[in-house]
């Protein structure tokens, strides 16, 4: 295993909730995310999955320093860059990039594509003189697969797939060793999606790039990361390798998930149980004590709604040669048994 570039720890962001005008009292809280873990290691791509609403993209946005977390670490080799401001936080943010959801909201529509693309280096003057950077947008436009006389070509000229491209050319600007991508796909059609996934893998070799890539399709995130977590409401749940998760998945959560990706083999589907989850998921205004899944689990059992699974390898698996080596935030994990051979997606 490569060494550690980024470590999360104990991550959390509540949204305060509010009463009255001019004396507001808080009255409680939106927990969007409630305790983060995870190590994202140098060269690899961490999967960050799960339904809509359950801290994804807070993730991604503190992770670049655009949201302050409430409370926890994240140590970018080894330092904790929620505690940098100033000088300090504007050298991190150089090698921490991020990819936006919506090619056609996060570029400037009264920017051209020189600018868009030419603008980190207004920030980091350093890392490119004034009389190169043309030449350097230019050269980022060949890369990501569009042709550099586009330069003085604004946004609406372009498709959703080559904004998107764009976008990707801007975090590259700056050489960073992160990517945090956002759902970078999700806009986009499905030929396109394959092409920017594609693209993706291609720079993250030539550019030696760590990616955290957040997204909600299962058969995308197998196709590009080499660990998977699997979020559910504020919290990881799961994480593993990409084999592990898809093929031996312990937490119910991710049983359900992978049950529902469609599957273009009549006669795997029809062998395969879909499971279906009563109710809907909970608010992260009032969480539910304990698991926080026990409320739509059908293994729920009195020991869910009193204690807090810890996320960790279940005990029975941890044995040298095991099936399953990766953690799971679940009490029955083990007794519940190795779902195995789900084959959901491209592998």
């Amino acid at each position: 295993m490569a060494e550690a570039i980024m470590e999360v720890g104990g991550l959390v962001k509540h949204y305060p909730l509010t009463r009255g005008v001019l004396f507001k009292k808080q009255i409680g809280a939106v927990k969007a995310v409630d305790g983060v873990d995870f190590t994202l290691h140098r060269g690899e791509t961490l999967g960050i999955v799960g339904e809509s609403g359950c801290g994804k993209s807070t993730v991604a946005r503190m992770l670049v320093n655009l949201e302050r977390p409430t409370s926890g670490t994240i140590k970018y080799k080894g330092e904790d860059i929620t505690r940098l401001s100033g000088r300090a936080l504007k050298a991190v943010r150089r090698n921490i990039q991020m990819v936006f959801q919506d090619p056609y909201t996060s570029l400037n529509p009264r920017m051209t594509v020189g600018d868009i693309i030419g603008e980190p280096y207004d920030i980091h003057p350093e890392v490119a003189p004034k009389g190169d950077r043309r030449k350097k947008v230019q050269a980022l436009l060949d890369v990501v697969g569009l042709n550099p006389e586009y330069i003085n070509r604004y946004p609406h000229q372009f498709s959703g797939g080559q904004r998107q491209r764009i976008g990707i050319a801007r975090g590259l600007a700056l050489r960073p060793e992160i990517i945090v991508a956002d759902e970078p796909v999700s806009a986009l059609d499905v030929s396109v999606q394959a092409q920017v996934i594609n693209l993706m893998g291609r720079l993250q070799e030539e550019f030696s790039l760590s990616y955290v890539f957040i997204a909600h399709d299962l058969s995308i995130v197998r196709h590009i990361s080499d660990r998977v977590g699997v979020m559910y409401l504020g919290r990881i749940v799961e994480i593993g390798r990409d084999a592990e998760i898809y093929d031996h998945p312990t937490h119910p959560y991710t049983q359900a998930l992978l049950s529902a990706v469609p599957v273009p083999d009549p006669e795997a589907r029809e062998k395969r149980e879909r499971i279906i989850l009563a109710g809907d998921v909970p608010s992260p205004t009032n969480v539910p004590s304990g698991c926080r899944f026990r409320t739509r689990c059908w293994k729920a059992q009195e020991r869910c709604a009193e204690e807090v699974p810890v996320l960790a390898v279940p005990s029975p698996f941890r044995e040298p040669g095991g099936p399953v080596a990766h953690d799971s935030a679940c009490h029955f994990a083990a007794e519940a048994g190795v779902v195995e051979g789900q084959n959901n997606g491209p592998g």
